[in-house]
C-alpha cells in the first residue's frame, strides 16, 4: 500500500486535471444538440485508456452513442474484470440553481463540483486512475478490460446489441461497477440489488386550442385538471399502487431480510433535516429504507401544459404533458408493466379527453448474491481502506443494464459506489467529496489482489 500512497500523492494533482477535461465535456445524452459531445467524450476516454496502459482501447459506433472499450490481458488464465461505467450525464436544469457552472469544474469545501463529478465521470474516472496505478507499479494481478458507454442515462438503448455483438470481446469473469452509493462516508456498503425502470410520457388532449378561460371554463375539460385526477388516482390512501396486477410478480421480502436490512445505519431525523421535509411518506408497513431498497414505486417526474411564462394569461389549455417513472423490484417484468399501466390510465380516462402514453424505455432489477468470490473480495477490500465491514444494501436507484448484462453475457456484477447521498446527483450542484475519489483509487487495486487470490 506505501507505493500506492505514494504513486496518488505524486500524481494528484494531475488525476484532478485530467479528470477535470472529462467534466468539461458537455455529454448530456438525451440532447441531440450534445451528440459531438459524445464523441468527444468516447475519444476521450480512449486516449485516458491508452495513457493509462491498455493494450488497445477503441471507440465503437451504435446506433445511438458510441461506446470505448479498452482491454489489458495479462495472462489468459488469469481472472479476468470487466468494468463498466457510462461517459453520459443527466441535463443540468434548472440552470440558475448551479452556485457553479456545470460543466466549469471547481473544488470548493474539499469536494468537486460539476455535473458528471460523481455521476458517473467521477466514479469511472477512479477506476482508470487505479488500473494505471497498476500498471505503472507492475502490481496488476488480473486481465482488466473496459467498457464505457454514453447512453446509460436514457436507459441503454442501444448497448445490448452492441453486447450481443461483442460477445467474445466481453468475456470475463465479474463486471464491475462504481455507479451506486454508500451509506455514509464512514460506514461503506455494497449494493446487492438495484430496482427496475419503467417510463412513459402521457399526453392528455382537449379542445383542438387553447381556450379562454373565462368564456370555455367550466364548460369545457381542462386536460391539466383532468391529468392531475387521472395521477392521483393512481396511489391509494395507503401508498399503495393501484394498476391492476401491479403487485402480481412483486416478492415480499423475508422478515429475516428486512431484518438484516434494518441493521445499516439510518437516522430518520437527520435524513429529513437533510431534505428539509417535515415527515417522510410512501407505502405503510415499511420503514424509509425498505420504501426506497424492497418495494416498488409510483412517481411524476415532470407534468407541464397551458401558459407557464411571466405574469399572468388567462388560457384553458389544449394539452398537458406529464413524464411519468415506476421502480421496480427483482421479478417485475417492465415490459409487462409497461402495458398494464397504458391499459389503466387511458382505462380511467374521461370521454372529455383524450389520453396517449408512450413508453420511453425501462429495464429490470438486479439481486447480486453475498457469497460471490466478487463480493467476498470487495468486502475485504472495504474493510482494509475505511476499517469497517461494509454492509449489504439494496438500492432504490436503477441501472437497467446490470441485468441486461446477466442475461446477454452470462456475467454477475459486482456494485462497488463510493457515492454519498449528499453528492445531488441528477439534481443542480452536482458534487463528489476528493476523499471519496481518492479512497476509491485506494480501493480497487485491493478488490483485484483479493479476487484474483480468491477465485
Amino acid at each position: 500500500m506505501e507505493y500506492f500512497e505514494k504513486y496518488i500523492s505524486d500524481n494528484r494533482d494531475r488525476f484532478l486535471d485530467e479528470l477535470f477535461g472529462l467534466l468539461r465535456i458537455p455529454s448530456i445524452s438525451s440532447l441531440e444538440a450534445n451528440k459531438p459531445d459524445m464523441y468527444r467524450a468516447a475519444e476521450y476516454w480512449k486516449q485516458t485508456l491508452l495513457q493509462a496502459g491498455a493494450d488497445r482501447a477503441e471507440i465503437y459506433e451504435t446506433q445511438g452513442n458510441p461506446v470505448t472499450y479498452g482491454e489489458k490481458i495479462m495472462n489468459p488464465n488469469k481472472p479476468t474484470v470487466l468494468i463498466y461505467g457510462h461517459m453520459d450525464v443527466m441535463p443540468v436544469d434548472p440552470i440558475e440553481l448551479w452556485i457553479v457552472p456545470p460543466f466549469e469544474p471547481e473544488i470548493r469545501d474539499e469536494k468537486i463540483w460539476a455535473r458528471g463529478a460523481e455521476d458517473n465521470k467521477g466514479q469511472s474516472f477512479m477506476h482508470a486512475k487505479a488500473f494505471e496505478m497498476m500498471v505503472k507499479t507492475n502490481t496488476l494481478p488480473c486481465n482488466v478490460k473496459f467498457m464505457i458507454e454514453g447512453e446509460e442515462e436514457i436507459g441503454s438503448p442501444n448497448l445490448e446489441k452492441w453486447c450481443e455483438d461483442h460477445k467474445e470481446m466481453l468475456k470475463a469473469d465479474i463486471i464491475l461497477v462504481s455507479d451506486t452509493s454508500m451509506i455514509a462516508r464512514d460506514t461503506p456498503s455494497i449494493t446487492t440489488g438495484l430496482r427496475g425502470l419503467a417510463y412513459w410520457q402521457v399526453e392528455v388532449t382537449g379542445p383542438s386550442r387553447d381556450l379562454h378561460s373565462g368564456l370555455f371554463g367550466g364548460a369545457v375539460a381542462n386536460p391539466i385538471n383532468v391529468l392531475a385526477k387521472m395521477i392521483a388516482q393512481m396511489t391509494d390512501e395507503n401508498g399503495r399502487i393501484t394498476i391492476p396486477g401491479f403487485y402480481d410478480d412483486v416478492v415480499e421480502v423475508s422478515a429475516e431480510e428486512r431484518a438484516l436490512l434494518a441493521q445499516a445505519p439510518f437516522d430518520l431525523d437527520k435524513y429529513m433535516k437533510s431534505l428539509d421535509i417535515a415527515e417522510v411518506s410512501g407505502e405503510i408497513g415499511y420503514s424509509t429504507t425498505e420504501r426506497t431498497g424492497i418495494r416498488p414505486t409510483f412517481d411524476v417526474c415532470g407534468i407541464w401544459g397551458g401558459y407557464t411564462g411571466e405574469g399572468a394569461k388567462t388560457v384553458l389549455p389544449s394539452k398537458a404533458f406529464a413524464k411519468i417513472s415506476s421502480r421496480l423490484v427483482p421479478n417485475q417484468d417492465h415490459t409487462k408493466i409497461e402495458i398494464l399501466f397504458k391499459e389503466h390510465f387511458e382505462k380511467i380516462a374521461p370521454s372529455s379527453v383524450r389520453v396517449e402514453v408512450n413508453y420511453l424505455h425501462g429495464g429490470y432489477g438486479y439481486a447480486c448474491p453475498i457469497d460471490l468470490p466478487a463480493y467476498l473480495a470487495a468486502e475485504k477490500a472495504y474493510l482494509d481502506i475505511y476499517g469497517k465491514r461494509p454492509v449489504p444494501f439494496r438500492s432504490g436507484g436503477s441501472i437497467p443494464i446490470i441485468s441486461t448484462f446477466e442475461q446477454v453475457l452470462g456475467i454477475k456484477s459486482i456494485l462497488m459506489g463510493f457515492g454519498l447521498e449528499s453528492d445531488a446527483i441528477h439534481s443542480p450542484n452536482e458534487n463528489f467529496p476528493l476523499e471519496q475519489f481518492f479512497n476509491g483509487i485506494r480501493t480497487i487495486p485491493l478488490f483485484y489482489k483479493y479476487f484474483a487470490e480468491i477465485f
